[in-house]
């Protein structure tokens, strides 16, 4: 395959220091690494709902106050609604984010799906990994995503308009890419990030809403005004220090997982060009599930800017430095 004229974003991102690569073969360390990031976010997460649960019953419930009541109730149900929570996106977390982005599974009568099929076929042998559950999202805009705990349970999905644009070479590309992630384990953190992203959000909601239909003496205590404004304002600052463990360090290990296992840099770097050309925005993603997939599907001008700045607000790296150092891996060979 030719590779296509650089652009002048290409041009300034290939100028510019390119992040060193870790060894993609070495599939133990990056595993054991997200376990125990994993651990970390489902203790961060825990003790996030129980303080919660322990101001509610001060403020709302009186408790350790006369006339309070004497058992800790929201303190009881948030640490039994955060468990739940971990549990469900550790077990059907995969399943969950899969619903919410209307995936199906493929029709082999259709030969575009049995295509898709045998790429996946392909790569997982080339791996040496499990052949994940395959999923279609009726979506015109280009993408893909992995998701599941473990190798065990991968799955992966790709839009319809990412099997409409590209060809073998490129989806084989896309498709060792997603494979590297559950091979690595970044699925399980991705994961439980999306799942418990969403259930902060859920609460912070209820917050509101309880506030809002509260008693006159409640809305109007000062202390319940403090407390649903810090939830309210935490909650999006925790859904960054979440995307923050998703750090944008692993989609270059990705990348150059997905180089070993197709030997092909070039096709994996035509395929992210194309889809860094589609300006469509992926309709079912959201915030909470946009770090899944292999370029943000949100769109966002973040995502193409570098620095501390762009670290924190942003979990993917941008794609025409990922092009950058793609195509000088190709000159390299």
């Amino acid at each position: 395959m030719t590779p296509a004229p650089d652009t002048p974003s290409l041009a300034r991102a290939a100028r510019r220091p390119e992040p060193p690569l870790p060894a993609a073969a070495d599939f133990y360390s990056r595993q054991e690494l997200n376990r125990q990031r994993t651990r970390l976010l489902v203790v961060c997460f825990l003790v996030f709902f129980l303080s919660l649960g322990l101001g509610i019953d001060m403020v709302w419930n009186g408790l350790l106050t006369a006339g309070g009541l004497p058992v800790p109730v929201a303190t009881l149900v948030s640490t039994v609604v955060a468990i739940g929570m971990s549990c469900a996106g550790y077990y059907a977390g995969g399943r969950m984010v899969m619903d919410s982005l209307h995936a199906r599974p493929l029709d082999q009568n259709n030969p575009d799906h049995r295509q898709l099929f045998n790429v996946v076929t392909e790569i997982a042998l080339a791996s040496g990994l499990p052949q994940p559950q395959i999923y279609l999202i009726p979506d015109p805009a280009p993408n893909a995503l992995a998701t599941g705990r473990d190798p065990d349970h991968g799955m992966l999905a790709v839009t319809q308009g990412l099997l409409n644009l590209l060809d073998r070479e490129e989806m084989q590309g896309v498709i060792a890419h997603e494979m590297s992630h559950i091979g690595n384990r970044d699925t399980l953190t991705m994961t439980l990030v999306a799942v418990l992203f969403g259930a902060a959000v859920m609460l912070a909601d209820w917050a509101r809403r309880a506030l809002y239909f509260g008693t006159d003496r409640r809305r109007g205590s000062v202390l319940v005004f403090l407390l649903v404004l810090l939830l309210v304002a935490v909650t999006p600052l925790l859904s960054r220090l979440l995307a923050m463990a998703v750090s944008r360090q692993r989609e270059y290990l990705a990348d150059a997982t997905a180089v070993q296992f197709t030997r092909n840099p070039l096709g994996l770097a035509s395929a992210l060009e194309k889809i860094g050309a589609a300006t469509s925005p992926l309709r079912a993603a959201t915030q909470g599930t946009a770090h899944l997939f292999i370029s943000n599907p949100l769109r966002r001008a973040v995502d193409e800017r570098q620095g501390a700045v762009a670290d924190f607000l942003s979990t993917h790296p941008p794609l025409a430095q990922r092009i950058a150092i793609l195509r000088a891996m190709a000159h390299a060979v």
